[in-house]
């Protein structure tokens, strides 16, 4: 018979790190830990993490936690509408079974034979801030940046990607950029095409979610390949998933477990989108090393090559330790 319980914790940033939905000063997780009554000793770990104003399934602290004990009660519960508690019940499950060591796959990643590429991230701020994270990332020898705009001024954001296309070739380094739906259904074409003129990789969630033909139409007819984010999350059905993607016909997807069913559901979607051809990538949700670690082992699954969004480890004074290196715009284990 297996038992299980859950804590909160608060990590806190080194940088107030602006983003779509405000400044975030603090991240709140919760940690399930599941054992066999019969050998106490060996714990599984996962990690529910939720982004206030993004995650589905977060509305306020109690109703989150009172969700989380009915799971402790009974672990067959249905979590399809809880992603981030079904990401840390299906981790912690996958660990205990592993041996309770922090290995959620035994594959190549989590032996620590294989490094991932990952994207450094530029968060939204004033020019300045954003121009030193960006030559931070390239002296930390990144070669794919993602910038985050939709906060300042759109010709300010232009005037930065300008800086980096002036020093550096699309064959240097690969830009892309996430709006986090900001841009207008009206001006949304015309700003894709000033963004063309810097090379850019793709451009995530140009316009709001839920915005289905206007979306399949930017995808027809935007010179930046598009890529669909906050477009997933809610869609679990599987005839849901397969009437979104055929629709819209994205160039990528990008996938966050805690967002988008867990582990069991971004399998679901990559599954989909391999058959239509379209590419895909994975992202944390400001996991701490628990979950970052996790999310690393579940990309060492697939053979996908493309730079993942998973550089987020150093962004807490107070993150849990952990043996995930990052060097050379590469995470890996170091065992």
């Amino acid at each position: 018979m297996m038992k299980s319980k859950f804590h909160k914790k608060t990590f806190h940033f080194k940088l107030p790190s602006g983003t779509s939905r405000g400044i975030l000063t603090e991240k709140h997780a919760w940690f399930i830990e599941i054992w066999e009554e019969s050998n106490p000793s060996i714990v599984g770990t996962g990690e529910c993490s939720i982004i206030p104003g993004l995650s589905p399934d977060f509305e306020n602290f109690e109703s989150y936690e009172e969700q989380l004990s009915k799971v402790c009660e009974n672990l067959q519960i249905d979590l399809e509408n809880w992603p981030s508690i079904k990401f840390g019940v299906e981790c912690a499950l996958l660990d205990l079974k592993n041996g309770g060591k922090g290995v959620v796959f035994d594959n190549s990643f989590s032996r620590g034979e294989r490094k991932l590429a990952i994207n450094g991230l530029i968060w939204m701020g004033d020019k300045e801030f954003m121009q030193s994270q960006i030559q931070e990332k390239i002296d930390a020898g990144f070669t794919t940046i993602k910038m985050k705009i939709g906060s300042i001024d759109f010709e300010t954001e232009l005037k930065l990607l300008q800086s980096i296309r002036a020093e550096f070739s699309s064959d240097q380094i690969t830009l892309r950029v996430d709006a986090n739906g900001a841009f207008s259904v009206d001006e949304a074409l015309e700003k894709l095409r000033k963004l063309a003129k810097f090379g850019i990789h793709s451009i995530e969630q140009p316009i709001k979610a839920g915005q289905y033909e206007e979306m399949r139409n930017l995808c027809v007819n935007s010179p930046v390949k598009i890529a669909l984010d906050e477009e997933l999350i809610g869609v679990n059905q599987l005839e849901k998933k397969k009437e979104l993607l055929d629709l819209i016909q994205p160039d990528f997807i990008i996938l966050k477990p805690s967002l988008h069913g867990g582990i069991s559901g971004c399998k679901e979607w990559i599954s989909l989108a391999e058959e239509r051809k379209i590419n895909w990538w994975i992202t944390s949700a400001l996991e701490s090393n628990i979950g970052l670690s996790a999310i690393c082992q579940f990309v060492g699954e697939y053979k996908n090559r493309l730079p993942q969004g998973l550089g987020t480890g150093s962004l807490y004074t107070d993150n849990i330790p952990s043996n995930l290196i990052v060097k050379e715009g590469q995470i890996y284990l170091s065992l």
